[in-house]
């Protein structure tokens, strides 16, 4: 039995209240903070709070194949074959942003982009959202526009094999896992 309390509509209070914020850390990719939140009954608790600006990944159709990027991740050291995408500037909305970093990972423009569904990437402790996109009709726009510190290959890859492989050591991004579920639920019927 939970410890909520039942509301007037018969579904348990556990909402808290969000109160002062105090800034620990800022980088160039996200901030840290501790901020004070007050549960149902009142009591307080410090709760640590990582700001990050949303992400988006596109998952790129290409006849019965997916185009993915291979590249080095540093947290994890390791190669990882991945859906394209990254960070959402700043007022960009979605859908631009994973138009933006398809185009740039890839050096192709898609004639459809269709958004599959957004989650929150780690709510305990992380305030930003992860959204996904299927892109069809792809077409060629120029070359890749890397990043300074990004090396990547784009690579033509079976579904069946992403299917099978992910959650394996060739795709173990635990976001990647998120957009090929959202795709199951949404893209295959």
């Amino acid at each position: 039995m939970s410890k909520g309390k039942n509301d007037s509509l018969g579904k348990e209070s556990l909402v808290w209240k969000s109160g002062n914020k105090k800034r620990l850390l800022d980088t160039p990719i996200l901030s840290v903070s501790q901020k004070e939140f007050f549960s149902p009954e009142g009591k307080s608790g410090q709760f640590i709070v990582i700001d990050a600006p949303d992400w988006a990944a596109v998952i790129p159709e290409i006849d019965g194949d997916f185009l993915m990027v291979k590249q080095w991740r540093h947290g994890s050291e390791c190669l990882s074959l991945e859906f394209p995408g990254g960070v959402i500037e700043r007022g960009e909305e979605p859908a631009k942003g994973a138009a933006r970093e398809l185009l740039e990972e890839t050096g192709r423009a898609a004639r459809e982009l269709i958004c599959l569904g957004s989650v929150s990437p780690n709510p305990a402790i992380f305030s930003n959202r992860f959204h996904v996109f299927l892109a069809r009709g792809l077409t060629a726009a120029g070359g890749q526009k890397l990043d300074e510190n990004e090396f990547l290959n784009c690579v033509r890859v079976p579904k069946e094999e992403v299917f099978s492989k992910m959650g394996g050591p060739e795709c173990p991004h635990a976001l990647m896992a998120a957009a090929l579920e959202l795709y199951r639920q949404n893209a295959l019927l």
